[in-house]
């Protein structure tokens, strides 16, 4: 059997929702997240937000001065599970295998019901059935979504994200490679910000660099070269997922002595920050949702988590996060007998939007 794996991703989804129970926000460059007066974090942004830098996980300040006129909207996040949910309904019913990545984002395994004599004529035997679900999305919730259609997942995402909003990219296997040739090198699946520093460093700076490297990968990414020359070639050979098992990395730390000493506390987040990064980096994977957990001496315990739109891969930004939920919510009230910082919602983290060849 041929396969036909397609990537829905909704379209700036918090941002959109806003704009569309709100049409005076339609075209406008919407914030959702605390305003820029208040200490807060951005959850997400429209398009015309992201034009001006604001991303997820900065501080509402700090996008308040990148994008002076933003309108800023509170975070609804059980309006958009439930938003969610009525997508993911509908998406059920199109006939395809589905795994759920985020809350706005599956892959589709369409492959049963797309089969011809070829493996291209496959692909675009599903092109009709990504345009009907598109158009359902449309007509049912008055949200647009993006569509990747590929032999594989590897190739499905990069697809989706080659031409949003609103895309349809099929990338045929006969022209996978070409169509690689010209991509950063960050935009293959597991190259994060250091491994994509190594491989530019030894001058390979886009994918087809990578197709065309004499050499032995694994000197410059370790374990992963082998994989990442086969990514460079479109190949991927990983299955969807189906269980609903909930994935997540943290750490904590019990202190000697309870302590609010705050230059303690921030070494403390600090250290559990970069180990969580450096355990999302070697599962080449991001995370939507940041928690703390603090217990008081008397073993009073308590947790607090933060969720944003695109996933979360640097230390700083689930440092930053950490912090802020430690303010907002004054959890240091008194002294801390134990503080930890986890992460879930993992997922693929979103690569770079490509620029239309």
């Amino acid at each position: 059997m041929f396969r036909v794996i397609c990537h829905l991703d909704m379209d700036a989804f918090y941002a959109s929702v806003e704009q569309r129970d709100n049409p005076a926000l339609r075209g406008q460059p919407v914030i959702v997240g605390a305003p820029p007066t208040q200490r807060g974090v951005v959850c997400a942004a429209s398009y015309e937000a992201r034009k001006f830098g604001v991303r997820s996980a900065i501080p509402s300040a700090t996008a308040g001065r990148l994008c002076p006129r933003g309108i800023f909207v509170r975070p609804r996040m059980e309006h958009y599970r439930e938003e969610s949910r009525q997508i993911m309904a509908i998406v059920a019913r199109s006939g395809a295998i589905v795994e759920q990545m985020s809350i706005d984002e599956a892959y589709l395994d369409l492959s049963a019901v797309s089969q011809a004599d070829d493996p291209d004529a496959s692909l675009l035997r599903s092109v009709p059935l990504a345009r009907e679900l598109k158009a359902r999305i449309r007509a049912e919730r008055q949200l647009t979504a993006t569509i990747g259609i590929a032999a594989n997942k590897l190739l499905a995402k990069i697809a989706s994200d080659h031409q949003k909003p609103d895309g349809l990219t099929l990338i045929p296997e006969k022209e996978k490679m070409q169509f690689l040739r010209p991509l950063p090198v960050r935009a293959l699946y597991g190259v994060g910000k250091v491994t994509e520093e190594i491989l530019q460093g030894a001058g390979l700076n886009t994918v087809g660099d990578l197709q065309d490297y004499p050499g032995d990968l694994r000197a410059l990414a370790g374990s992963f070269g082998a994989r990442l020359k086969l990514f460079a070639r479109g190949e991927d050979d990983r299955p969807l997922e189906l269980g609903e098992d909930v994935k997540s990395i943290s750490g904590e730390e019990t202190f000697l002595k309870d302590t609010d000493d705050r230059k303690v506390l921030r070494r403390c987040l600090k250290e559990q920050a970069a180990d969580i990064a450096a355990r999302l980096k070697h599962r080449r994977l991001g995370a939507h949702t940041v928690q703390v957990k603090v217990r008081y001496g008397d073993f009073t315990t308590l947790t607090r988590q933060f969720t944003v739109e695109e996933p979360l891969t640097e230390a700083p930004d689930i440092y930053r996060l950490g912090c802020f939920l430690l303010g907002r919510e004054r959890l240091v009230s008194r002294p801390l007998r134990l503080l930890g910082l986890g992460v879930s919602g993992l997922r693929e983290p979103a690569g770079r939007q490509l620029a239309l060849l």
